[in-house]
């Protein structure tokens, strides 16, 4: 039988805890991963900022991603279980049992309505739309998402931005332009779904670093699988119009068809792409710590999300960002 998949564009950006990114001096081990320079100027940031009017981010259209190739749950460089040292910067508040949702409206308050926040950008010629998460990290400048969000059909993305906290059109803590994209070697050399991570690293806005701004979130590598955790992003296809931040939670499980991601029963749609997973999420708080994204959907199991495994190669690209000059 012939399966195709959906994969989700979004963008949610975490912030939320002043933690210490305690990995820092690992920035320099693990798989080298892919890079481009963005908005690296003073004078493109501002040519980005002014491309992005209401009306563009009111009209940009979720990405469909590439879908899992026939040989990507056993390709080379496939993760599962650890392949490194398992390594995070946790969050700062006591966890929270996960409360079970499939995809709700996020009213709760907390942190994660700062960190989390969507990406806009603009791919062959259209703008779209993903989600991301602001983290902890050394230059306090670093955006997580999926890989298809800062690079898909060989080219990275323009106009790249972050908005933390969006809602209803509104940006409540500004749009911040990415200075550098990067990815996993393996999202960049070949779109392999197992390794559908990125990060961005954004310029500083009014004089502050966007955890300044923001705060950051926990993350954490090489973790153990079957979990709870609460997915967000801000899903922008039907029945969702990318206004609100969506969340789901539960226990994850291994995909079983064609990658080796973790699944968790979720309704979120295109749109949501890059929107954080958090282990040890507190609802209270808001916090957790950031250990995947949304990356696909199979479009015969619309109830369910996968997100990649985060272990060496997605470390080195978070090294790496974090080492990054914020400018």
């Amino acid at each position: 039988m012939h399966r195709r998949v959906a994969l989700l564009s979004l963008v949610t950006l975490a912030a939320g805890s002043a933690l210490l990114p305690a990995g820092a001096a690992q920035a320099a081990a693990g798989p080298k991963p892919a890079a481009k320079a963005a908005a690296d100027s003073k004078s493109e940031q501002r040519e980005v900022l002014s491309y992005w009017t209401p009306q563009k981010m009111e009209d940009a259209q979720p990405l469909t991603p590439p879908a899992p190739k026939a040989n990507a749950k056993h390709g080379p460089g496939s993760p599962g279980e650890p392949n490194g040292n398992p390594w995070g910067a946790p969050p700062t508040s006591a966890p929270q049992q996960a409360q079970a949702s499939g995809g709700a409206p996020w009213t709760r308050g907390g942190a994660v309505v700062k960190t989390t926040g969507r990406i806009f950008f603009t791919y062959q010629g259209r703008n779209a739309s993903c989600s991301g998460s602001a983290v902890t990290s050394a230059n306090e400048s670093v955006v997580i998402t999926a890989g298809h969000c800062v690079k898909m059909g060989g080219a990275f993305h323009t106009n790249w931005v972050f908005v933390p906290g969006y809602n209803a059109g509104q940006r409540p803590h500004g749009t911040w332009a990415a200075t550098k994209l990067l990815t996993t070697p393996q999202w960049n050399a070949r779109e392999d779904i197992n390794h559908d991570m990125a990060a961005a690293v954004v310029a500083p806005l009014s004089g502050k670093t966007l955890v300044d701004a923001v705060g950051g979130q926990g993350v954490s590598f090489n973790q153990g699988r079957r979990v709870q955790m609460h997915a967000f992003g801000y899903p922008a296809a039907a029945p969702y119009d990318g206004s609100k931040l969506i969340y789901c939670a539960g226990r994850t499980f291994d995909d079983f068809l064609l990658s080796r991601d973790h699944g968790l029963t979720c309704n979120m749609t295109g749109g949501s792409s890059g929107g954080p997973w958090f282990q040890n999420f507190n609802e209270t708080s808001g916090l957790g710590t950031l250990n995947s994204v949304n990356s696909f959907k199979y479009n015969f199991a619309p109830n369910w999300m996968f997100g990649p495994y985060f272990g060496t190669e997605a470390l080195a690209v978070y090294n790496s960002a974090q080492s990054t000059d914020a400018l």
